[in-house]
């Protein structure tokens, strides 16, 4: 069984597209996080996928960036898939053959398959230099930057197995460089699965506001998985407020870990 999480926050105009893409590489269930949506979102869901498997779990304020892909992971555990696959809900690119080309990485081996959305050398605006320096840094730590380069979980979509499902905290997972950290020291197989440069994916540009609070974000998950690959506890790095840069503040564990203890979820 493959499962789909979709987070979505006031993505009228592109879920149609997500849902469509995922509809063409034999997802058996797709799992939308509808949080803080203002918008209709959910109506257009419904009208678009009915004798489609989906489910919705909707919220009514923003959980912030990344909780709700791990509350979709919370929710997976208890069906026990094959793999997850995460895209984001403004993905509207034409991207489903790529997507299909991470389930095909979990099926060949890959515990984590990710996508190069850096494929090409191009000229790079600074804040983004600044991002992938620090990207680059940790994979070199963690010695996997001779496999996937400058690929991390925080950008782009990306495929995780059974296995790793199986290892992985839920937690962790709303930290996307701490779980590409856990998943490497704990010898899960990491690596490349597709590559799609950014622009492609899709996503609208919501100005540089936005552009710079999601860099110092990235930049503090990576500076918070540095730690915990250079053998802080994981307790105590998750516990560390040092690493609140950027939408970090905006992210609702609290929610999330009453959404794990509800359920007894790992």
């Amino acid at each position: 069984m493959w499962i789909a999480i979709v987070p979505a926050y006031n993505e009228a105009s592109s879920i149609t597209c997500v849902i469509n893409n995922l509809k063409k590489i034999q997802i058996d269930l797709i799992v939308v996080i509808a949080n803080g949506c203002t918008d209709n979102t959910c109506l257009i869901l419904y009208n678009s996928c009915k004798n489609y498997p989906i489910h919705l779990l909707t919220f009514p304020f923003p959980l912030g960036v990344d909780i709700p892909r791990a509350i979709g992971v919370a929710f997976a555990k208890k069906l026990n898939p094959t793999g997850i696959l995460f895209v984001d809900g403004d993905m509207k690119g034409d991207i489903a053959v790529p997507l299909g080309q991470l389930k095909e990485s979990i099926h060949k081996g890959l515990d984590m398959a990710l996508t190069n959305c850096y494929p090409y050398v191009y000229l790079r605006s600074e804040l983004a230099t600044s991002v992938l320096k620090n990207r680059e840094h940790l994979n070199r730590n963690l010695k996997i930057f001779n496999k996937i380069g400058l690929a991390n979980p925080c950008h782009g979509p990306h495929a995780i197995s059974a296995r790793f499902l199986m290892k992985v905290p839920s937690l962790v997972i709303a930290i996307p460089p701490l779980a590409l950290a856990f998943a490497s020291k704990n010898e899960l197989s990491i690596g490349v699965g597709t590559a799609i440069p950014h622009i492609l994916l899709g996503s609208d540009n919501r100005g540089t506001l936005h552009g710079n609070l999601i860099a110092k974000t990235i930049i503090g998950d990576c500076l918070q998985a540095l730690s915990y690959a250079e053998n802080l506890s994981l307790r105590t790095v998750i516990n560390n407020n040092e690493y609140a840069m950027g939408y970090r503040t905006l992210r609702r564990f609290d929610i999330l870990k009453n959404y794990l203890d509800k359920y007894g979820i790992n």
